[in-house]
């Protein structure tokens, strides 16, 4: 698959999601796998804490994780969330930097930005927006953004390195990201990077836990640190482990 295929197949999959309500899977996994990986039990942590309204019409059950905790997030701060979704992470951004900050989230799939843009009306959160475009060519200026945000969101981005460029292009100086998302241990196959419902799932675009934090310290970001891991169990059969981590950096 090239990269525009598998764009096409992760902007169809998770659309049908944000319509239909679904996570990224059935019930008895994870993210998105099949029986050839069978991931077992979900892949989001609970925003335990977080306004029951905002996690009702927004947490859709599709992270691997919750930056907002570890992004040392304070008033008055720009925040940038990749791959917002139904905006989970945007509104408990949008609470924590209060009136005087700002959360933006960014998504590629028209069906999310209009759940999330309906959940922004709903919830009557003033200090959000949305914008459509790819994390690859953000529309965000260069040095706008205190910090980035990301959820299970960048194992899906076929250009990893342009995607973390981007990244440190579009913060300040001294400005900071937490993301997380799904890593390995061990290389993937590739017969599973060929299989458009594991790009979608979370688990072919999934790169080596170094490789990925390798790439982050290439494209210039300093102190890259695992702030919080788990490990998911897989069948035997499969030759690589699946984690999902936490990851913070700074410009």
């Amino acid at each position: 698959m090239n990269g525009k295929e598998i764009k096409e197949a992760v902007r169809e999959h998770y659309g049908k999601v944000a319509v239909e309500s679904a996570g990224c899977c059935s019930s008895a996994c994870g993210c998105g796998t099949d029986e050839a990986v069978g991931i077992s039990g979900p892949m989001n942590d609970p925003y335990a804490g977080e306004d029951e309204a905002v996690v009702e019409a927004a947490d859709l059950g599709l992270g691997c994780g919750t930056p907002t905790r570890f992004a040392g997030l304070t008033e008055g701060m720009t925040v940038l969330d990749l791959g917002s979704g139904a905006g989970i992470d945007v509104f408990v951004a949008a609470k924590q930097v209060g009136p005087a900050g700002r959360a933006i989230g960014l998504d590629m799939t028209d069906e999310m930005l209009e759940r999330a843009e309906r959940n922004r009306s709903k919830l009557g959160i003033t200090n959000a927006e949305f914008r459509k475009g790819e994390i690859e060519d953000m529309p965000a200026d260069s040095g706008s953004v205190d910090v980035i945000l990301s959820n299970c969101v960048l194992n899906l981005v076929p250009e990893k390195r342009k995607a973390f460029s981007e990244m440190y292009r579009v913060l300040k100086q001294g400005g900071t990201f937490t993301v997380s998302d799904i890593v390995t241990d061990g290389p993937v196959p590739e017969k599973y990077r060929a299989d458009a419902r594991l790009w979608s799932g979370c688990v072919s675009g999934a790169e080596e836990k170094n490789r990925y934090l390798g790439m982050l310290r290439e494209a210039g970001f300093l102190n890259v640190a695992v702030v919080s891991e788990k490990t998911y169990p897989v069948p035997s059969h499969v030759p690589f482990k699946i984690l999902s981590i936490t990851v913070s950096g700074r410009k």
